[in-house]
């Protein structure tokens, strides 16, 4: 059976090599971008899986655009966004998937800093048949 790709896009190299070993121990493959374009660039190169996106980059809302950019292109438009934030603890606000899912294309929110028990929680929710 193929293993499952995930691609984590974040700028933050200690968090995502923590989120790497989390996954790779769970026998998912991972692959990582650092900023937005390179993410975006390796969603349609490698096709994964699963984007786990991080809100913040070197502009504020980066994750937001790139969730966008994903959405609105057909060769990437379906593939499951969870994205990672701190943006309730640093700015007071809060996302309600129900609510806010035309105005923020994305499966899921996870407030950073998350367990790796809820981590892989979440990525097997999104993709009910991997490994």
């Amino acid at each position: 059976m193929n293993k499952k790709t995930i691609l984590i896009i974040d700028d933050d190299i200690d968090l995502l090599e923590i989120i790497r070993v989390t996954l790779e121990n769970e026998n998912y493959e991972v692959i990582d971008a650092q900023n937005g374009d390179r993410g975006v660039a390796m969603a349609r190169e490698r096709n994964p899986d699963l984007i786990l996106l991080d809100v913040m980059m070197s502009k504020v809302d980066e994750g937001f655009q790139v969730a966008y950019e994903l959405r609105g292109d057909a060769a990437t438009k379906d593939i499951p966004i969870l994205m990672l934030t701190a943006v309730v603890d640093q700015s007071g606000f809060e996302f309600n998937p129900d609510k806010d899912a035309e105005f923020l294309p994305v499966d899921e929110f996870l407030e950073k800093p998350i367990s790796p028990r809820k981590l892989v929680d979440m990525v097997r929710k999104h993709l009910p048949t991997s490994v």
